[in-house]
């Protein structure tokens, strides 16, 4: 029988891809790792110990907060904050970014951005949901307290990113910039184990995935793509397949296995879209290119916009280079 690769072997292994971390940004996908195997562990007894359901309040967004919104959040900071490899971390469930100023963290050189659970809303019809997380290189000089430019970086300045998928198997799918690799978890062993090597997005693809009931609020460039999506394809004789879910994650996961393009335009109920640069894109945007796919927010790269907040939203077109070059066509003809 043969045996699959740990994830910490897998981190130990490949430490030469970034020589100038000297093992801190090994340690930080560790915990991460940790940290994801907690919250895996709160998802699946969740119906048991009546942490399902709303939480009684709205995040920074004015979005109503899930109870394991704020448990995953806790728990990914608790985690983090106990290890020496951050001086801080930005979350979607917060206004403002949170500094590690204990002396354990006087010498970190690395902040993290992180979405603690995205698709929390489809969480009581245990749909899979996920964590996004990002992780920057500070700007700022270590030993001093981080700033905010730490965090509003470009996304070309990423050193890592990644997810975590929690669905009928959990899975870790990361990049440092060496190509995409994915783990899946093992609960008997406790171990995450390497089960999607070096993993490409195909060229081209047969899935779109958009939330269609916004049809009336879209710009004109993505009313003119679904059309031509729907249309019959004269190889096959059949139009692209619609598929939606809902959650970033469970849609970005199943669009980077069989091929896809996700979108989220921008429209009336969401003037400037509704993901955020920082916690959604700019990491999922990272994983695509790394596998082969592009992300933009319809005509410019995601990874070269310049944030100028923590919580700013972008369109976002992300999946197979053909249909994100496809959808680019059709936005750049019918611009605003």
């Amino acid at each position: 029988m043969q045996r699959h690769t740990t994830l910490g072997e897998f981190i130990i292994g490949n430490q030469k891809d970034f020589p100038y971390a000297k093992g801190e940004l090994s340690a930080l996908l560790s915990s991460i790792r940790l940290a994801g195997k907690m919250v895996n562990q709160e998802i699946n007894k969740a119906g048991l110990a009546e942490i399902l359901g709303k939480f009684g309040s709205d995040n920074v967004q004015g979005e109503e907060q899930m109870k394991l919104d704020v448990l995953a959040n806790d728990l990914f900071i608790s985690t983090l904050r106990s290890r020496g490899e951050i001086c801080g971390i930005a979350s979607e469930e917060m206004e403002d970014y949170v500094s590690f100023d204990e002396d354990i963290h006087k010498d970190a050189k690395y902040v993290v951005l992180i979405d603690p659970l995205d698709g929390s809303s489809n969480i009581d019809v245990n749909v899979t949901v996920g964590t996004i997380f990002s992780i920057y290189r500070r700007i700022s000089e270590p030993g001093t307290p981080v700033t905010l430019e730490d965090f509003l970086q470009p996304g070309n300045k990423q050193v890592a990113a990644g997810y975590l998928a929690y669905g009928t198997s959990t899975m870790l799918v990361f990049t440092t910039g060496n190509g995409v690799n994915g783990f899946t978890y093992d609960p008997g062993i406790g171990s995450f184990f390497l089960s999607h090597p070096k993993m490409q997005i195909p060229e081209d693809g047969k899935i779109y995935s958009i939330n269609e009931g916004n049809y009336v609020h879209f710009p004109e460039g993505v009313k003119k793509y679904i059309k031509w999506c729907q249309e019959l394809d004269p190889a096959t004789n059949r139009p692209l397949t619609s598929r939606y879910i809902g959650s970033l994650v469970a849609d970005f996961h199943r669009n980077l296995l069989k091929g896809g393009v996700y979108i989220y335009p921008k429209g009336t109920t969401a003037p400037k879209g509704k993901l955020r640069l920082l916690y959604e894109c700019n990491p999922m945007a990272y994983l695509m290119e790394q596998a082969g796919g592009a992300a933009s927010d319809g005509y410019t790269r995601i990874m070269d916009l310049d944030p100028t907040e923590l919580h700013e939203r972008v369109p976002f077109f992300c999946g197979s280079k053909t249909m994100v070059a496809k959808a680019e066509e059709f936005m750049d003809q019918y611009r605003d």
